[in-house]
């Protein structure tokens, strides 16, 4: 009995260690879950605008994985290494801001949205019950409210990445696991 169980015990060794050898081994040096990544990128919408860049400037720092970033450029990140450069295309329902959401409106009065921002397409900052940031645009004035649009002003939108990773560092954040 012992024999046939020290035999079970070999072969599940030996199982669990030919399925560790096939799993790919995380590259080191490349951008993978957990780690501290920076980039340089450019932002374009369809017809070429540019909507934001941090290029010359400071970089983007995130943990991957972390969901700090749109997760359709995170995912396009996966394997690369410093130095290393890449076209990125993310449409709206596949890792972007999402579609538009009709019914995301909502009417405030005047007097709570600063004058400068009474402005149709005047982008603002609202804060949720928990002081969460996001951005809302005034879709119309009225005479005494302001509607506000809390789709973000990407959503619906492809967006067109030149991303650069700078750097790839072992993270010092505990690491959450992805959903």
């Amino acid at each position: 009995m012992t024999r046939t169980l020290k035999l079970a015990a070999i072969f599940v060794a030996l199982a669990a260690s030919t399925a560790l050898a096939q799993a790919p081994a995380p590259t080191p040096g490349a951008v993978q879950t957990g780690v501290t990544v920076s980039i340089e990128y450019t932002l374009k919408d369809e017809g070429g605008e540019v909507l934001d860049s941090n290029k010359g400037g400071n970089p983007l720092v995130f943990v991957q994985g972390q969901q700090q970033i749109i997760p359709g450029l995170e995912r396009e990140l996966v394997g690369m290494r410093p130095g290393e450069e890449k076209k990125v295309v993310v449409k709206a329902e596949d890792g972007g801001y999402g579609p538009v959401v009709p019914g995301a409106q909502q009417e405030v009065p005047k007097d709570a949205v600063p004058k400068e921002g009474q402005a149709v397409g005047t982008v603002l900052t609202a804060r949720s019950g928990s002081g969460e940031a996001r951005p809302v645009v005034v879709k119309e004035i009225k005479e005494s409210t302001v509607v506000l649009d809390y789709n973000h002003p990407l959503a619906g939108k492809t967006l067109y990445f030149d991303v650069k990773v700078l750097g790839v560092q072992p993270s010092r954040a505990p690491v959450r696991p992805s959903q």
